[in-house]
């Protein structure tokens, strides 16, 4: 005697693990596209706030403390 829809509950249990599968792959090729996004635009960023003199980050858009007349 076939029970009727066994074969549909073993295929959709398939399905659903081919589909976890496909979502989590996809899920990590966005974020390493993402990751080599980030570090091609804002790591060029940061290298231009740098201060040419000390190296240290510029915050603002004041001049760099190194520079300050001290006094």
């Amino acid at each position: 005697m076939r029970w009727p829809g066994s074969r549909s509950a073993r295929l959709s249990r398939v399905l659903a693990s081919d589909v976890i599968i496909k979502a989590v792959t996809l899920f990590l090729v966005v974020i390493i596209v993402l990751a080599m996004f980030g570090r091609g635009i804002v790591g060029r960023r940061l290298r231009q706030a740098k201060c040419p003199r000390c190296g240290r980050y510029k915050i603002g858009s004041g001049p760099c403390p190194c520079s300050r007349k001290k006094g």
